[in-house]
């Protein structure tokens, strides 16, 4: 790998529109197909958002209800969107509707015998049973077909193990259920596929992937790109480090990082190739940074709202203990780019190639205030439910806005405008959220008298569609991973793998984390974050809780390593979203993204002795010297950990690594993460060493030839 000549006519432009998102993670097709039937489809998407939005602002209809027409929706247009797409003939395209409103009539069973399903709890008819099963059998074939096989496969195993596990050895059996006792718990109540996930799914999650798409639409991408090219762009491997600043502030409004990487990835990939970066290397950054996008705030890939709701605490508290892990995380992956431009002498993108940060700044800046007032408001304590629905109401006022103030010659007009909506909006915080809710119907209205106001409510109301599509998947993971809850509340066996993990961490705790990361990469193979957050914090998330790890420090461990499985081959997700767009092989791409990620695979870890990286309870350094000092000091850590594992990773610093040298760098890496006596002073020991020998050999080392 060499550096590439630059010739005037080499376009780092990004396009100014973007393909819809194909949601490879799921295999979730693009659009809603053609023909009466695409149209009919398209229809049921929009009401579906509809309905979302009225029963997030109205809570006229029970939880179970609510939870149960969600399901009922996505099990609907799911099924018909895979038979628009998939199906060959008319009989196929016909079942896959069937199969659609089938799903959707066990949502209305819930809503129309809702009394007498509360009155005979317990004892289900034989009409619930049917209904139970149909549920069931939908739910898990609609996900296979969605997303493959590895997640029905696991789920299917735990419905076996509830039925039949009473045949195993001890430990691992138990007292034994019937039929109809998994079909209550799957079906019916709010501990199977009705239960916590879904309600999150109904609930927070719709209203944020609705968020992020109004966002995209009305320009975000175009605008996280400039920022990125103009900030970074014309720094030593500037591509690369673009690819990672615009993934991770891709990250904070989008819920999927395999949509990240086809997002953002069919701009950057093809610029760091052209600009000297291998293709594996181009698409393991791409990878890397889109994944990590799933732990940057205030989104954090939908999982903080279920981990919120499971683990009983305000979400703005869940956010909290992520910030300092995602700017790490980056941090690594900006710090491996630079190794590697370093190495291999690759340069930035010329100055007049490059939009201007505060241009770019001036002609979007208004697309900023949704999600700051977004951030605030969650950080001012309010729910994440209101928090999510202004934002997205204000985003919708700025895209109609906009089209009106466009049409306006007089630029004193326009501003007049723009403060009195303004006002308007800040109204709110007195008078409630409807005053914005009745500034977007008389916006709506208003559009409607001129030729640009209708083409913008054409792009509203599409936005509604592609918001309930984008939905479809985290919705039906988190409908079938629910039936992996409902067993493990209705077995115990959290309990006896809890167990298990309990007492070979009394002695030795790194064993058990060991563990827990093994079985959170095992079971994100192939299986989206959201299923493989719930299922591993089910089974050991509680364990680590009881060998003294700190409540969101634990679930944030397993959550993590759930994100870290979708870069690992063998079947690594987001590679593979990235494969066709950098023309590599998928494993090359797994395994270079491993490498990138090396230093992030570690802070979970740092974060398991050193809580006070996830902004948790101090130690002896806060009793001391105050609680940020503590904070600080560990954070210095942990950015001497990512110096020398991307050193090691890429065999780079000021010059190139020798053995010896990458040795005694991991040695000292070691030493800063080991929670043991004198570990941090003998790490800072060995790190002058290591920097000493190094500039040394560096200043040895002739310079090349020119």
């Amino acid at each position: 790998m060499s550096a590439p000549s630059l010739s005037a006519e080499t376009d780092i432009t990004p396009p100014q529109t973007f393909a819809p998102i194909d949601d490879m993670e799921h295999g979730l097709p693009p659009g809603f197909g053609s023909g009466f039937k695409g149209t009919l489809l398209f229809s049921i998407a929009i009401l579906f958002s509809v309905y979302q939005l009225f029963v997030s602002t109205y809570a006229i209809l029970p939880s179970q209800v609510i939870r149960a027409l969600h399901v009922g929706f996505l099990c609907l247009i799911s099924a018909a969107l895979i038979a628009n797409h998939r199906s060959a003939s008319k009989a196929g395209v016909a079942l896959g509707w069937a199969l659609g409103l089938i799903g959707f009539g066990t949502g209305l069973y819930q809503w129309i015998f809702y009394n007498d399903l509360i009155l005979r709890a317990g004892e289900i008819s034989r009409a619930d049973f049917v209904v139970g099963i149909a549920l069931i059998v939908v739910v898990f074939a609609i996900s296979w077909q969605m997303m493959g096989a590895a997640l029905p496969l696991i789920c299917g195993a735990f419905l076996l193990y509830g039925l039949l596990g009473q045949y195993l050895p001890a430990p691992l059996d138990h007292r034994g259920y019937s039929l109809e006792q998994i079909v209550e718990q799957m079906s019916f109540g709010t501990e199977g596929i009705y239960g916590t996930p879904i309600a999150v799914s109904a609930t927070y999650i719709f209203l944020f992937v609705l968020f992020g798409t109004f966002l995209e639409r009305a320009g975000m991408i175009q605008l996280f790109n400039d920022i990125a090219l103009g900030l970074f762009g014309r720094a030593r491997g500037g591509p690369a480090k673009v690819a990672v600043f615009s993934s991770a502030l891709m990250g904070t409004i989008s819920g999927s990082g395999v949509a990240n990487v086809v997002t953002v990835g069919q701009f950057t990939i093809p610029l760091m190739k052209r600009f000297g970066y291998s293709s594996s290397f181009a698409g393991g950054v791409e990878a890397t940074a889109s994944m990590g996008g799933q732990i940057m705030p205030p989104v954090m890939g939908a999982v903080a709202f279920i981990m919120a709701e499971t683990i009983g605490v305000p979400y703005a508290t869940i956010v909290k203990a992520a910030i300092i892990p995602a700017i790490l995380y980056f941090a690594s992956a900006f710090w491996m780019v630079h190794l590697e431009a370093g190495k291999h002498g690759l340069v930035g993108i010329p100055r007049d190639k490059l939009p201007h940060v505060l241009s770019a700044l001036r002609r979007g800046w208004y697309l900023l205030l949704p999600l700051a007032v977004l951030v605030y408001l969650l950080f001012a304590g309010y729910t994440p439910l209101f928090a999510g629905a202004v934002g997205l109401a204000l985003t919708v006022v700025l895209i109609l806005g906009q089209s009106l103030a466009g049409s306006a010659r007089n630029p004193m007009l326009r501003l007049a405008f723009w403060i009195a909506i303004g006002l308007a909006c800040s109204a709110f915080f007195k008078l409630g959220v409807m005053v914005v809710v009745g500034l977007v119907a008389a916006l709506i209205l208003a559009n409607f008298a001129t030729r640009g106001g209708r083409a913008t409510l054409v792009l509203c109301r599409d936005g509604l569609a592609e918001g309930a599509r984008q939905a479809l998947p985290v919705g039906m993971a988190c409908a079938i991973v629910g039936t992996v809850i409902g067993v493990l509340t209705l077995t115990g066996t959290a309990t006896i793998f809890g167990g298990w993990v309990v007492s070979i961490g009394k002695d030795t705790l790194w064993l058990s984390l060991l563990l827990t990361i093994v079985t959170s990469i095992i079971l994100g193979t192939g299986i989206p974050t959201i299923p493989t957050y719930i299922i591993t914090a089910s089974l050991a998330a509680p364990a680590l809780l009881t060998l003294g790890v700190p409540l969101i420090v634990s679930h944030m461990f397993v959550f993590y390593y759930g994100i870290i499985a979708d870069l690992t081959p063998p079947v690594a997700l987001a590679a593979l979203a990235a494969a066709p767009i950098a023309k590599a092989s998928p494993d090359a791409i797994g395994w270079q993204a491993c490498r990138i990620a090396l230093a992030g695979f570690l802070i979970p870890v740092m974060a398991v002795y050193e809580p006070t990286l996830m902004l948790q309870e101090g130690g002896a350094i806060a009793a001391q010297y105050g609680y940020w000092v503590e904070v600080a000091y560990v954070s210095l850590k942990a950015c001497i950990v990512i110096g020398l594992l991307g050193a090691i990773a890429i065999g780079w610093l000021f010059g190139p690594l020798g053995i010896v040298e990458r040795v005694v760098a991991a040695l000292a890496a070691f030493l800063f993460v080991a929670a043991m006596p004198m570990s941090d002073i003998s790490g800072f020991a060995l790190l002058a060493v290591f920097l000493g020998w190094h500039l040394l050999q560096v200043r040895r080392t002739p310079a090349p030839a020119p």
